[in-house]
């Protein structure tokens, strides 16, 4: 792998990993396209760190949150009362606690899918990659008619509730499939279960943290394999371009999601995955 060719694997997992449009499925476009049929998987999930990176930075501030509340909660200290109704993630300690506890259910409910699709299903062909495409599409588009419903619901509303919280990991776990947008599919899944698109947005990348750190996780035993096989300014190159332009996605994700947009992307990737069948 040249160092050009890893700058552009990492743009493109910056992008798509926020934007709904798949990163596993554009990623694995290009590595066909590069001729880089044995491009380790743990690669992949560098790029992701990168993008984690990002994710935990840009809401550094409901994270830092949460994880007060976590070991409040944990060792039995006595709550902080806080009030902020605009907020039902983190507002007051109440939401923060429920908040975290969707947080593991999604993930429990991911985990499971997850290793389920990689044990199960064998390795996807690019032409079923690009019907991720289509897929997700349907998503975006289906979501669509959940918005208006999810959007009148007050913002000042309580936390995500369990059942809410179990079909988000659902939907996440679909996710984990190549072609198909875990951020799309999360934030669809929230919004058909009744959540408000800003909050969709902003549970779908918190949420995806645990996903990504137990991806790398099993992912470890083939570090020494990336050494010897990308090298390391590929690597380097790919990682940084990943984090810088997954925040720039990520920023304007969230602009987009105040002006709910979100189906305008079926008008990319409809076609993407139609002249991906037919070509690739």
């Amino acid at each position: 792998m040249t160092v050009f060719q890893g700058i552009i694997l990492g743009v493109l997992q910056g992008v798509a990993e926020f934007l709904p449009i798949s990163s596993s499925g554009h990623l694995a476009v290009a590595q066909k396209l590069f001729d880089l049929e044995e491009v380790p998987l743990l690669f992949d999930i560098m790029l992701h760190l990168a993008t984690l990176c990002a994710v935990t930075i840009y809401f550094r501030r409901k994270i830092w949150i949460l994880l007060k509340v976590f070991f409040r909660w944990i060792i039995r200290k006595p709550r902080i009362e806080t009030d902020n109704e605009k907020d039902i993630l983190t507002g007051t300690e109440e939401r923060s606690r429920k908040t975290i506890v969707a947080i593991i259910l999604t993930s429990a409910v991911t985990a499971v899918l997850g290793i389920g699709v990689s044990k199960l299903l064998p390795a996807l062909s690019i032409k079923a990659t690009c019907a991720g495409f289509i897929v997700t599409a349907a998503l975006l588009i289906l979501s669509s008619f959940f918005e208006k419903r999810a959007a009148a619901k007050s913002l000042s509303a309580d936390s995500l509730s369990p059942l809410q919280a179990l079909f988000i990991g659902i939907m996440q776990g679909i996710g984990t499939l190549p072609g198909i947008s875990r951020s799309g599919s999360t934030i669809a899944g929230a919004q058909i279960a009744g959540v408000n698109r800003k909050v969709a947005g902003e549970y779908s990348f918190i949420v995806s943290i645990p996903a990504i750190l137990g991806a790398f996780l099993l992912e470890l035993k083939d570090f020494g394999e990336v050494s010897t096989t990308i090298g390391a300014a590929p690597l380097i190159t790919g990682v940084f371009a990943a984090f810088a332009w997954g925040y720039i996605a990520l920023s304007l994700l969230m602009r987009m999601l105040k002006s709910g947009k979100l189906a305008y992307f079926a008008y990319y990737l409809i076609p993407a995955g139609i002249l991906g069948i037919i070509f690739l």
